[in-house]
């Protein structure tokens, strides 16, 4: 390792001002353990030192206030756990109350009176007063007083490393000894200089300096534009990288025909005509098999866009070159719909389907692994249990995931191993997947979208309705039913609340009844901790039209499909995100006739429920919607993203910076595709980085 790498690479209580003690801290609150992930540890906000309010100009109106004056009195009032200390603040202007309510004697014993300070604060009201609590206090120097230009950096920190004086002020100390250690020579610039040249980025070395020690706001602007533009470039280089890689070395099987299984179930079983989207996804996985390579390929597609279909017809084109296929889902609600869906469609063919979940024991089980391991079984539909040790397949081909982001990726590895050389695979999401989102966690496949619903389908009427209404909205259920039409009520869960979640359930279930009352109506209740038995008889009711209301909790949210219900009524919208309302949403509208999705809440809503409502009444576009969801819950929070680790990024945001995010995706393939093993001259620095980052989870330390 270079001199530059070890000084960055320096354990983080070598650094003066820190110590044993401090470092540990440091590294459990902060998971900062070395100079360098003290470096990246940027600022989240900047007090700027040169602008002063006058006390008399304060009101509620605005948010953070930095005030010049002296401290006039003092003192500890209330007792007990309500002491609190209050000093008086006075400039030429007028007078500011200031409270401390935690540390009051520290900080009693270290202001000092008929002194100047420089407060700095968020501006609140208490009893018609406005007031600073807990600010953060200078004593007013010769360098502030003189109105020397500076933004000072404001640091996140915890009560713990408050307590051992690592307060936002504190860190900034440390990160100013930091840099004056380093000579700019030692922060190694890793991105090539035609690249810094053509998007005008500032240095690397100026950069890590400016944004922790900015003259200005076009300094942040400069610093924060060169950061994230490298952290996403990076990212997207390695991404990239991760995938030539897998298209260099993963040999896969060659589907070299389109046989009878295919052009006999595409000509004769085909239930309806496929849409252009759907063949240009076939069109795109034809081309993968055929390669020679292991097929990698998420297929996204919105709830009822036809799927399935597709799925099938991949696992035939499989098929009719000697292989056999499988289907993973994730419950066995959504494994047996599509058992019985694709047996449904294949009947009158000579091949034969089967189910494994983990409720199929005993002989029946073994004889299904007797027939897998044997070549009978064509195609295998099922959960986790097709993941285990002894299912064993004669030649595995193709394995297809539904609802992908429920399965870990060690447990989707597993798949790969059913065969020498490992079996396709077309993992799917019925949850659409924001573009800056795919770009990020899963640019290293291929990815197809079905971005057109089969022709008839109706869009969904979807509308808000409050408690006052409740009465409407059940007159209106009553009158699809009288139509001959079913309806789904659904409760939200609450997590860590197993005894509420069952009372609301239970209490709602009471409450549907009381508007349908026996023998006139039957109502079905689902829900996660009903014995599997109960749930699948109490769910087959519904199926099959023996009961016409299902009040059920998200357990439903995937894998149930009658066409004959045409209402949703979800219950407590605004506990519910976006993307899960879109998949509630998705189980009416599945029949020719008009549907509808009503959500009902309170009548005391919060902005993001307000939006979250908005969207879903203006929109059916899965895509929109989770753009939205995206925007308003953060990256981190869309399902399938936390155990990527992908998504933790120093500074930039990818909804924030789609902009850079798709520059950066541009740039990375371009040189690449010129120079995959960043062999020549002008990328040596990036492959070197690259190589120092190999071993480290975290693409954005800067060492």
């Amino acid at each position: 390792m270079n001199y530059v790498a070890s000084i960055l690479s320096n354990p983080i209580e070598y650094l003066k001002g820190v110590g044993p003690q401090k470092g540990e801290l440091l590294r459990k609150e902060l998971a900062i353990h070395t100079f360098a992930d003290l470096l990246s540890y940027f600022p989240f906000r900047y007090v700027d030192r040169t602008k002063i309010d006058k006390i008399r100009d304060i009101h509620g109106g605005m948010d953070f206030v930095q005030v010049r004056g002296r401290i006039v009195h003092k003192e500890v009032i209330g007792e007990n756990r309500a002491k609190r200390l209050v000093a008086t603040l006075r400039d030429e202007t007028g007078e500011l109350e200031l409270v401390w309510f935690q540390g009051h004697q520290w900080v009693q014993k270290s202001i000092r009176e008929n002194v100047n300070y420089l407060v700095y604060g968020r501006i609140s009201s208490f009893n018609g007063a406005l007031q600073i609590s807990h600010p953060e206090m200078d004593l007013l120097t010769e360098e502030i007083a003189g109105g020397k230009q500076f933004l000072e950096p404001v640091y996140s920190t915890t009560e713990k490393l408050k307590a051992r004086g690592l307060t936002a002020k504190g860190i900034g100390k440390l990160t100013k000894n930091l840099l004056e250690q380093l000579a700019p020579t030692e922060i190694q610039e890793n991105i090539p200089a035609d690249v810094t040249a053509q998007f005008k980025l500032m240095p690397r070395h100026l950069a890590y300096f400016k944004i922790h020690f900015p003259a200005n706001d076009d300094d942040v602007r400069a610093a924060q534009r060169r950061l994230k533009f490298e952290e996403l470039f990076i990212a997207q280089i390695r991404i990239l990288r991760l995938k030539l890689r897998r298209q260099q070395q993963s040999q896969g099987f060659i589907f070299k025909n389109v046989g009878d299984h295919f052009n006999n179930f595409y000509n004769t079983f085909l239930p309806f005509p496929l849409t252009g989207a759907q063949k240009r996804v076939l069109k795109e996985i034809r081309q993968d098999t055929q390669a020679g390579k292991q097929m990698n390929r998420l297929l996204q597609g919105d709830v009822g866009s036809g799927k399935t279909i597709v799925a099938l017809l991949t696992m035939l084109l499989a098929i009719d070159n000697g292989f056999q296929a499988c289907l993973m889902a994730p419950t066995e609600i959504l494994s047996q719909q599509h058992y019985k869906g694709i047996s449904e469609l294949l009947e009158g063919m000579p091949l034969k389907v089967a189910l494994l979940t983990g409720s199929i024991k005993g002989k029946a089980r073994k004889k299904i692994l007797a027939e897998l391991a044997a070549g009978e079984i064509h195609i295998l539909i099922g959960t986790h249990a097709l993941l285990e040790p002894e299912v064993v397949f004669q030649h595995i081909g193709m394995a297809i995931i539904d609802e992908q982001h429920r399965f870990g990726v060690a447990q989707r590895a597993r798949l790969w191993q059913k065969n020498n050389t490992p079996p396709h695979i077309l993992v799917m999401t019925a949850t659409p997947i924001p573009r800056t989102l795919a770009m990020t966690v899963y640019g290293d496949l291929d990815v197809s979208v079905i971005d057109e619903m089969p022709p008839g389908r109706k869009p969904i009427t979807t509308v808000h309705r409050n408690e006052v209404q409740r009465a409407q909205v059940m007159d209106f259920i009553k009158d699809e039913i009288r139509k001959g039409r079913q309806a789904y009520v659904v409760y939200p869960l609450i997590e860590d609340s197993e005894k509420m979640d069952y009372e609301n359930l239970m209490r709602g279930y009471e409450e549907v009844k009381a508007f349908f009352p026996e023998p006139k109506y039957y109502i079905s209740m689902v829900h996660g901790k009903q014995p599997a038995d109960v749930r699948e008889t109490n769910m087959h009711r519904f199926i099959t039209g023996d009961t016409q209301i299902m009040v059920a909790t998200t357990v439903i949210e995937v894998g149930v499909n009658v066409p004959n219900a045409s209402v949703m009524v979800i219950e407590s919208t605004e506990r519910f995100g976006l993307s899960q309302l879109h998949q509630l949403r998705g189980r009416v509208g599945r029949g020719a006739e008009q549907s509808y999705c009503i959500l009902m809440t309170g009548n005391k809503l919060g902005n993001d429920s307000k939006e979250r409502i908005k969207v879903m009444v203006q929109t059916n576009d899965g895509f929109i919607i989770s753009e939205k969801d995206m925007e308003l819950r953060g990256p981190g929070d869309i399902e399938g993203t936390r155990q990527s680790g992908i998504l933790d990024l120093r500074i930039a945001d990818i909804v924030e910076d789609k902009v850079i995010l798709a520059a950066a995706r541009e740039t990375a393939e371009r040189i690449l595709e010129k120079d995959p093993a960043l062999e020549l001259p002008q990328h040596r620095n990036l492959h070197e980085f690259l190589t120092r980052q190999r071993s480290k989870s975290n693409w954005s330390k800067i060492s």
